[in-house]
């Protein structure tokens, strides 16, 4: 039997289907690219729903928006209908129970600011204009996650629209089964309206600063990386990785971003291996917590061209490995001028506290004692589409083959559109396939992770997948 939903015959929004939206959504506004305010918001999940239903009675292909950091087409639609809910920005902090509310269209920036009022914080994106459904609902590491966990241990609820047009509150008590779903792969669920996250006392700044240096330093710097691993208490993190240096330089370098919470002097002791590497750009001071998640901003700014890829590492990670992923990155930012704004990060955080909690808890199924990798090439020319996102698949295959060389098992995880779900989520694959059937049986919301790449009709019976 076919699937029952198909990408590809959804359809495209006509003019008489939009005034018919336009009818039915009472005070929303339905926006349409000749609109004088085109990237206006909607403001309420009523609309939400409303809009939902909309595009399902018509067939219409839609996407939910948030902060619209998907590379992947996710949060888009050529030709189809966005909900967007970046109007829904509001944050509210509970001081004595220590909770942060924040609604689904809010960035990471919202919510640091609206915590770090009260001395608070959680564990956010490390790019604060990143919006807090996508990361949170696919997992969520940030540079609190060696103290804290991720994003998605953080969670006590969630309100949601789920495909029948039905708003619910998900939480370890209510649709219990719904909020062991979403947190991992809440895409492929509902509308995430509304979060309630766990707050953690953040009083303190932090040590927190870009650095710079010379290629030859590379082996020095990985081996620092490599004791992080091993040996941090989870108040440090580190990122290192390679990109093209702003003018007059203009050559590939190893940039760093290193983060400490706590004292500026028990952080200079820390980090004193990466300092006497003498670094030819040292930006590094006491910062507020909210401003540390503005200092990737840049490298991870709008427009452009972009493809995202992850993949895992484990530790030790060999440096001549990573001399030869330096020479891979230098080679094809040589070779593709246009794409001089592309890079290729490696994430040394601490994993203890991710790892306390169980694969098997909710759905997300990639705990484990590795650090995450980022290829992220950015270009310009569509002409070079093509070769950006080839590099970016060659480079998550270096990955694997480093660590099959290694003997360890590799957890490559490509951008989630158009993965298959068992590779994501291993043994937690079937659990999510029968809850997909219970509140997402049409795959109504199929732009996230392929749960299953072939439904058949959920009359009580099985899915073929």
């Amino acid at each position: 039997m076919p699937p029952l939903w198909d990408a590809k015959r959804r359809a495209c929004i006509s003019p008489e289907q939009i005034e018919t939206l336009r009818s039915s959504v009472g005070t929303s506004r339905v926006l349409t690219p000749d609109s004088d305010a085109y990237i206006d918001k909607i403001k309420r999940w009523a609309d939400s729903a409303r809009k939902q239903a909309f595009a399902q009675a018509h067939d219409l292909d839609f996407a939910v928006c948030a902060g619209g950091h998907s590379t992947s087409g996710s949060s888009s639609s050529d030709g189809g209908l966005v909900i967007d809910l970046s109007l829904m920005r509001t944050v509210a902090i509970d001081p004595e129970a220590k909770t942060i509310t924040a609604q689904g269209g809010c960035t990471w920036a919202d919510v640091d600011a609206a915590a770090g009022k009260h001395g608070l914080a959680t564990v956010g994106g490390t790019v604060n204009h990143t919006g807090v459904g996508g990361l949170t609902l696919g997992g969520g590491y940030g540079w609190l996650s060696g103290q804290h966990g991720l994003a998605i241990d953080q969670l006590l609820s969630v309100e949601m629209v789920l495909a029948n047009g039905q708003v619910v509150t998900t939480s370890a008590t209510e649709n219990a089964d719904l909020f062991w779903a979403i947190r991992g792969a809440g895409q492929s669920f509902g509308v995430a309206t509304s979060f309630i996250f766990r707050a953690h006392e953040q009083n303190n700044p932090v040590f927190a600063g870009p650095m710079a240096f010379t290629p030859d330093k590379i082996p020095a710097a990985v081996a620092f990386g490599n004791r992080l691993m091993e040996t941090g208490n989870g108040q440090a993190g580190c990122i290192l990785g390679f990109a093209v240096a702003p003018p007059p330089v203009g050559q590939p370098m190893l940039m760093s971003v290193i983060f400490y919470n706590g004292p500026e002097a028990e952080a200079k002791t820390f980090f004193k291996p990466l300092f006497d590497l003498e670094p030819v750009m040292n930006t590094t001071g006491m910062v507020p917590y909210p401003l540390l998640n503005e200092m990737l901003n840049h490298v991870a700014g709008h427009g452009g061209r972009k493809s995202t890829k992850g993949a895992s590492f484990n530790c030790p990670v060999r440096p001549d490995f990573m001399l030869s992923a330096f020479q891979n990155f230098a080679s094809f930012v040589r070779d593709v001028p246009d794409a001089s704004g592309s890079l290729l990060l490696f994430e040394f955080i601490h994993q203890a506290k991710i790892c306390e909690t169980s694969n098997r808890a909710m759905a997300f199924a990639n705990r484990d004692f590795y650090g995450n990798v980022l290829a992220g090439p950015k270009w310009y020319d569509e002409a070079n589409d093509d070769r950006c996102r080839q590099w970016a698949r060659d480079v998550t295959d270096l990955l694997r083959r480093e660590m099959e060389t290694a003997k360890i098992e590799g957890r490559v995880r490509p951008e989630m559109e158009g993965e298959k779900g068992r590779t994501i989520f291993g043994a937690n694959y079937e659990r999510l396939i029968e809850l997909k059937g219970k509140y997402n049986p049409e795959n109504v919301f199929s732009k996230g992770h392929l749960l299953a790449p072939q439904f058949d009709a959920w009359h009580g019976g099985v899915p073929v997948v």
